[in-house]
């Protein structure tokens, strides 16, 4: 079902080359066109059949009827005036995909009439283009968070495109996405960064699955996460006070040989864990 005539991508990498991937298989754009930051990126794109046309210059997307931030948050603020002045901002619906809300949702609201924030909660630890794939969207949950003066037409139809491919959608506010996601993402980001950095390198070649398990994120891109802890650091040092926290309650009943209480604390735990979907 054909939802929009040209799409405009700015941001052609895991999430953005995957998404140009799902919206050209469900068929819901008749063109799709891909800014990237490199030329050799938007090069690869169009080699790989993602976009019908690419390019490093924003130009690209003058046309578009729907402009998607596929940027790292601080590149989406940076670029967000120079789209404003290129598209028909009052008539063009825009979205983004940035993993923390408050900061981008206040400043591109007040760019285009038609914004609409949304969040995909899906991806990989590896990025890149050549890593992006549509089927990371099927069975995944979207966040949406409009404001009070979110276009209700917009909203319906960005809402649409993300079923469409295949998204579960929930609406929740931008300062509430960026309290709840510091606790079940940047959070579990900082822990995996700091357990592995806290490990001499002398004892990985003894590690077993549950290290692995435990820390795979921590393969995820450094400047990727550099702005998103930095866009949401308030709701992030909360996060991760509460931790620390949950931490010294460890250390309390280990210092105290306080069986009863370790076993509590880890009990809890796994009833959380087994809700968990």
């Amino acid at each position: 079902m054909q939802l929009f005539k040209t799409v405009g991508i700015i941001g052609t990498g895991l999430i953005g080359g995957s998404l140009a991937q799902g919206i050209r298989k469900k068929k819901l754009a008749r063109r799709i066109l891909g800014v990237s930051r490199s030329k050799k990126t938007a090069l690869l794109a169009r080699k790989m059949g993602i976009v019908d046309a690419s390019s490093t210059e924003l130009e690209l997307v003058k046309e578009a009827d729907l402009v998607v931030f596929a940027a790292p948050v601080e590149a989406t603020l940076r670029l967000a005036p120079s789209v404003a002045r290129i598209i028909d901002a009052k008539n063009c619906l825009v979205t983004d995909v940035a993993s923390t809300k408050y900061l981008v949702a206040w400043r591109l609201s007040k760019l285009f009439p038609r914004y609409v924030g949304a969040h995909p909660l899906a991806g990989l630890e590896k990025s890149g283009v050549r890593f992006s794939k549509p089927e990371i969207f099927q069975k995944a949950m979207c966040v949406l968070t409009p404001l009070a003066s979110t276009d209700p037409q917009a909203l319906s139809k960005i809402r649409r495109m993300w079923q469409e491919l295949g998204s579960k959608t929930v609406l929740l506010d931008p300062a509430t996405h960026d309290r709840i996601l510091s606790m079940v993402s940047h959070l579990p980001h900082v822990v995996a960064f700091a357990l592995m950095g806290s490990i001499p390198r002398g004892y990985l070649r003894y590690a077993s699955g549950g290290l692995r398990d435990t820390t795979r994120i921590a393969a995820s891109d450094p400047d990727l996460w550099n702005e998103i802890f930095l866009t949401n650091r308030t709701q992030l040092i909360r996060a991760i006070e509460s931790f620390q926290t949950r931490i010294s309650s460890f250390k309390k009943a280990l210092s105290k040989n306080d069986r009863a209480r370790l076993k509590a604390l880890m009990q809890q735990a796994r009833i959380n864990r087994e809700m968990l979907r």
